[in-house]
């Protein structure tokens, strides 16, 4: 398990290079000029213009800006932004990747508790009336997006029920119960299309696992067909289910874009919206930077998670 850890963070450390350096080339190709962000193009000077280039160091060759950029950025240091009233990068990150952090979390979380007793219900009654309207369902849910579910849920609870607030945001460190209160709904319009695709995984694999023949020889010793599911076929089953999940939470950070513009929260995916549209170059390497590292190491503990859990793969590795 050591060495499978230890190939797994070379392996990381190398393919987060090669994104920032992706990431980095891209930044140079996007069109503007940080300068005339900066600046603005009023009563611009050749002698202003040279200093604020000469300050962000895109007089020096393209390496040594990402070098530099590269060891600044090892040590959570991002720049400033380009944008008023250009704060620290990484504060703004500090501020932001929590929330969408927390939000991706709930949603996946919620997005389980729905899926696992839906997949196992339906798997135990395939082919049945309850299967097939659990099915029918789970593509109904597939087939809503995630903002027009959000606007729903925005319906029911805000508008016509008033339990729920609309906009806005409570830290969890403040308030435990308000911060809840703000980022449910949020995290349910990410949770109920994603529960949906999370139970079809999940249904099909047990059905294939139902029809093994040691499930088979269980049932051929009259064990209880709920401890036939739940104790021999639900871990086998639940590989594809856990590769789904983690790359879900790695496109939830940085996918929620909509969603928190929808409910007003700052989050890492508004954030880099807003950067975009201000050509913030610093925010959006570091924003992106980010999300790689958050996605790549999601997966790699997926993948250390599969050896723990399937003692086939640690043999063969060995």
């Amino acid at each position: 398990m050591i060495t499978a850890v230890a190939k797994r963070v070379a392996e990381l450390v190398v393919v987060m290079v090669l994104v920032s350096l992706a990431t980095f080339l891209l930044s140079t190709l996007l069109p503007g000029d940080p300068v005339r962000t900066i600046l603005g193009t009023r009563n611009l000077n050749a002698e202003d213009y040279t200093r604020v280039e000469h300050e962000l160091g895109l007089d020096r060759p393209f390496l040594q800006r990402y070098g530099t950029w590269l060891g600044d950025a090892a040590q959570g240091e991002f720049g400033r932004s380009l944008a008023p009233p250009r704060g620290p990068v990484s504060e703004t990150l500090s501020s932001s990747i929590p929330i969408s952090v927390e939000l991706a979390l709930l949603a996946s979380l919620i997005a389980l508790i729905i899926a696992i007793p839906l997949a196992m219900l339906s798997a135990a009654m395939a082919d049945r009336a309850l299967d097939r309207a659990i099915t029918g369902t789970s593509f109904v849910g597939l087939s809503i997006p995630e903002f027009l579910a959000s606007l729903l849920l925005i319906l029911v609870f805000v508008v016509n029920g008033k339990l729920l607030p609309r906009l806005g945001w409570v830290a969890l460190t403040e308030d435990p119960v308000e911060n809840l209160r703000h980022a449910i709904l949020p995290a349910l319009a990410l949770a109920l299309p994603l529960a949906a695709f999370f139970t079809q995984v999940l249904r099909n694999d047990l059905v294939s696992t139902l029809r093994e023949d040691y499930i088979l020889a269980a049932r051929a010793t009259g064990e209880a067909p709920w401890r036939i599911l739940v104790q021999g076929a639900l871990r086998p089953s639940l590989f594809s289910l856990l590769t789904v999940a983690g790359i879900s939470i790695g496109y939830l950070i940085g996918g929620t874009a909509v969603i928190e513009a929808q409910f007003g929260l700052p989050g890492v995916g508004s954030r880099l919206v807003n950067a975009i549209g201000t050509n913030d170059v610093p925010t959006i390497l570091a924003v992106v930077l980010v999300l790689s590292i958050a996605y790549v190491a999601i997966n790699t503990a997926i993948d250390l998670l599969y050896r723990y859990l399937d003692p086939r793969i640690r043999h063969g590795a060995g």
